[in-house]
């Protein structure tokens, strides 16, 4: 049997697109020589690893345990070519993923700083909720996740990042926003503006309101921040969000906070990295680069 380097980039490449058109254009490849490679692959180790859905294959049970180490090995094959070319300390390309609020706010000054630190580099940001960066960490669609809500993939290694926190916000007009102090019992009609359920913001914010209030009255659920915070300044009903977010509003007195010190709406931020996914030299400096910044 000779499996060749071509054949796993390839596999790699349909894996992540589910076409052999956008694979082959991945690799800069013609579409009959990424379906033959392909073939050749599957023919050798005389099996199919993909289901055929129309025209797109998708994974099968066999592909998916074999695509950790397809990956792991067009990885490494790339950095001995790197180190015989004498660029064992360039970065090359990564794909990043970030929840909302992290992806936003935290992430785009961390990512210009990395890139000025190695301009050759290629960087790609994904932004979706907590729930969409795990279910991509878990089919090896992205090199490492930030995530502000919790994970419980058993696949996945969770190393704890920053601190984050939460805050209610109203219109400044908003009757909440008159009153000189509020408790808890204050909020029991109100009429919130939240996130989706999925996203670690509502994860955080359920946690610590649930079963404290009588009842959550939940009037809109939108799926970014921004969003909300423009029906919030509206005037109708009240947000929660990270206090990251709400820099802007806040100076500009378009938002009000709304104390909440009886809620405990702390978080953590957390960096999210498939256990068996090959650490490239590009990796590890973008993770040391996110961690002592």
């Amino acid at each position: 049997m000779r499996i060749t380097l071509k054949q796993l980039a390839v596999f790699v490449a349909v894996a992540r697109h589910s076409t052999v058109t956008r694979a082959a254009q991945e690799l800069n490849l013609t579409q009959s020589a990424a379906s033959m490679a392909l073939s050749d692959f599957e023919r050798q180790l005389d099996c199919l690893l993909f289901d055929r859905i129309g025209k797109r294959l998708q994974l099968n049970d066999l592909g998916r345990k074999l695509l950790p180490q397809a990956i792991n090995t067009v990885a490494h094959a790339n950095e001995l070519e790197d180190l015989a070319r004498g660029h064992g300390d360039k970065v090359g390309s990564l794909k990043i993923g970030a929840s909302l609020t992290i992806g936003n706010y935290s992430m785009p000054p961390l990512i210009a700083a990395f890139m000025r630190q190695h301009p050759q580099c290629q960087l790609s940001l994904d932004i979706a909720n907590t729930s969409h960066i795990i279910a991509a960490l878990e089919h090896f669609e992205l090199d490492v996740g930030f995530i502000e809500g919790f994970c419980h993939a058993p696949n996945l290694e969770v190393i704890p990042w920053q601190q984050d926190e939460l805050v209610v916000f109203a219109a400044p007009s908003h009757p909440l926003a008159q009153k000189e102090q509020l408790n808890e019992a204050d909020f029991a009609n109100a009429e919130w503006i939240l996130r989706e359920a999925g996203s670690g913001t509502r994860e955080i914010f359920d946690n610590a309101v649930i079963g404290r209030l009588p009842h959550l009255n939940v009037l809109l659920e939108l799926g970014h921040t921004e969003a909300i915070q423009r029906v919030v300044a509206s005037g109708l009903g009240i947000g929660c969000a990270s206090r990251l977010s709400l820099t802007e509003a806040l100076a500009s007195n378009t938002l009000t906070l709304l104390p909440t010190p009886f809620w405990n709406l702390t978080r953590q931020f957390f960096i999210l990295i498939h256990r068996q996914k090959y650490r490239t030299y590009g990796l590890e400096q973008f993770i040391s680069h996110c961690v002592s910044t």
